[in-house]
């Protein structure tokens, strides 16, 4: 017989012939995906949890049909449940099971108050200090008549001699007061007196020749006299920096620098003396930044004994900052995603979900929290990036920080 002699010719009859067959077709299916062949799936079936799909969380991305499957690392996999997201009423999170968290790696820390050791390391160098410059001046017109074998770079004392000066006004002015003086006249003698003094003469004796001298002790920076030379009023014959005290100038990562106060102590080891420390105060931070390194300059006076520091070494800069106080993570703890920063938080359940933070300042393994967390919380420090992984592909969103849902169309954590 004709298997096609079997279906009916009306078009009601094929449809019920239609109907019986999709009917078993889709109970086998059913059957097959339903069907307990574990004791893991009997047990799921038992509490009434329903199975979405078997994964590994090491590779969450990876979804499978059957209990039985192995994912792409060859590791078992196990249920996802359809109340893991909150949908049973409970908080939303990720679920990880017992047995998986010991072999994930995760890790809780609680979050503590505390402060943050902000001392900074940077390097710099020293250089004069331009508040203690002497600029030597001819104080009228005169004629260099000796020099005393001085030139740039030059160390000297205070009161070192650079050069004999003649100003023939002075020799006039000093013979006058001399013969004034035999007078005895007390106005004239006191007039003669006031008009040396107005000229700058050095004092009432003499032949109108003087000796210039450093003001200061320090380093000769320019010298411009020479025997023979005509000098005016004004014209300056040599300068000299101290070496008394010097600067030195750090620079500093503008990202850094706002725990920086003037008048805080600082440590500085020097190349030239290992293992020697020198200690000064912060006297300025400079108000203009460093375009191409993005630094400020902070300006640290030393002391100077013996003159040891010398401009252009080369130094490390140990600075104080404030310190910061406040809630305290781990620094492995937050999830940098370049649009905001994140951590994993343990809920009620045994659950695990997402909270957007605002960050501060970080050193020691810390970083501190400025908004996001409450002191007590739990944070995962380890394996929070497979967790957060999982809330993303699980469509749980982060907690803002404004505490209102949020929902990033498009963003990937």
């Amino acid at each position: 017989m004709n298997p096609r002699d079997l279906i009916p010719r009306t078009p009601v009859g094929r449809a019920i012939i239609l109907a019986v067959l999709a009917s078993g077709g889709i109970g086998y299916g059913v059957a097959r995906f339903t069907a307990p062949s574990t004791s893991e799936v009997a047990g799921s079936a038992a509490d009434g949890r329903k199975v979405l799909y078997w994964y590994d969380p090491m590779v969450p991305q990876e979804r499978y049909d059957n209990p039985e499957s192995l994912s792409s690392m060859g590791m078992k996999t196990q249920p996802k449940y359809a109340d893991e997201n909150g949908a049973s009423g409970g908080p939303p999170g990720v679920t990880v099971d017992p047995a998986a968290r010991q072999n994930l790696g995760i890790r809780l820390a609680t979050v503590e108050s505390g402060s943050i050791a902000s001392d900074l390391t940077v390097t710099g160098a020293i250089d004069f200090n331009q508040r203690n410059v002497a600029v030597i001046q001819a104080r009228a017109n005169g004629f260099v008549q000796r020099v005393y074998n001085r030139a740039p770079g030059d160390v000297i004392g205070a009161g070192a001699p650079l050069a004999d000066f003649l100003v023939p006004e002075w020799g006039g002015a000093q013979a006058e007061y001399r013969a004034v003086q035999r007078t005895g006249d007390k106005a004239l003698i006191a007039a003669s007196r006031q008009r040396l003094r107005l000229l700058g003469a050095p004092g009432t004796g003499g032949n109108g020749t003087t000796t210039i001298r450093s003001p200061i002790a320090g380093v000769i920076q320019t010298l411009d006299v020479r025997r023979g030379m005509t000098l005016s009023a004004g014209q300056s014959l040599a300068q000299v920096s101290g070496l008394g005290t010097v600067w030195l100038n750090a620079a500093v990562p503008e990202a850094q620098s706002a725990g920086i106060r003037v008048g805080r102590p600082v440590r500085v080891e020097l190349t030239a003396f290992p293992g020697e420390n020198v200690f000064g105060r912060v006297i300025a931070i400079l108000p203009t930044a460093q375009a191409e390194s993005r630094t400020l300059t902070v300006r640290i006076e030393l002391p100077n004994r013996g003159g040891r520091l010398r401009p252009g070494m080369f130094a490390t800069v140990h600075l104080a900052g404030d310190p910061g106080g406040g809630l305290l993570v781990p620094s492995e703890a937050v999830i940098r995603t370049g649009k905001r920063d994140l951590v994993m938080i343990a809920v009620a359940g045994g659950r695990y979900r997402p909270v957007e933070v605002k960050v501060g300042r970080e050193g020691g393994g810390k970083t501190q929290i400025l908004a996001g967390l409450a002191e007590g919380q739990k944070v995962v420090a380890s394996g929070q990036f497979l967790l957060d992984s999982e809330a993303s592909l699980s469509g749980i969103e982060a907690s803002p920080l404004g505490g209102q849902p949020m929902t990033l169309k498009g963003e990937r954590r």
